[in-house]
C-alpha cells in the first residue's frame, strides 16, 4: 500500500479495429511473450470466423461470451485457528471481467482444435450460448461457493 494516497487505475487505449477497451483488454489476455501484433491478428481472425459461422454481429457474441462468463462469486482462503477455510466472497467488478477474460483464453487453448483462432472463436461461440469450458469454469466457481456458505460468517 503506497504512503502517498491512492494509487489511480490507468486507463489502457482502446483497440484500433473497434475501438472497444474491452476488445483491447481481452487482446493483451490472449497475448504471450509480449507479441501483440500476433495476439492482435488471433483475435481478429477468430472474430471474423465467428461472424461466417453465425450471421450475427461478432462483436456483439464476443459482448455476450465474455457476459456469461463472468462469475459473481468466488472461494478465498481463511485461516482461521489452525484451520483454512474456503470462504465465498464476491467478486469485484474489474476481476470478474479478467477473470472471465483468462477463463475464455484457457479453455480455448485446452481445445482440441487446429489454430488458435479456431479454437477461441468455438469458445466465444459456445461461452455466447452458455456452454463450453470457461462456462463450465464459472459455474465450478460457483457451486464451490454454494458448498462453502456455512463459512460465510467468516468474510473479512
Amino acid at each position: 500500500m503506497p504512503r502517498k494516497g491512492e494509487v489511480k487505475k490507468r486507463e489502457g487505449l482502446p483497440d484500433p479495429k473497434y475501438g472497444d477497451k474491452q476488445v483491447a483488454k481481452f487482446i493483451n489476455t490472449v497475448m504471450t511473450r509480449g507479441k501483440k501484433s500476433v495476439a492482435e491478428g488471433i483475435f481478429y481472425r477468430a472474430l471474423d470466423l465467428v461472424g461466417s459461422r453465425t450471421k450475427e454481429d461478432s462483436l456483439a457474441i464476443f459482448k455476450r461470451a465474455v457476459e456469461n462468463t463472468k462469475p459473481a462469486v468466488e472461494v478465498r482462503s481463511r485461516r482461521v485457528g489452525g484451520a483454512t477455510y474456503q470462504v465465498p466472497v464476491e467478486v469485484r467488478p474489474q476481476r470478474r471481467l479478467s477473470l472471465s477474460m483468462r477463463w475464455l483464453v484457457q479453455s480455448a487453448s485446452a481445445r482440441e482444435g487446429k489454430s488458435m483462432e479456431e479454437k477461441l472463436a468455438a469458445e466465444l461461440i459456445d461461452a455466447a450460448q452458455s456452454r463450453g469450458g470457461a462456462i463450465k469454469k464459472k459455474e465450478d466457481t460457483h457451486r464451490m461457493a454454494e458448498a462453502n456458505r456455512a463459512f460465510a460468517h467468516y468474510r473479512w
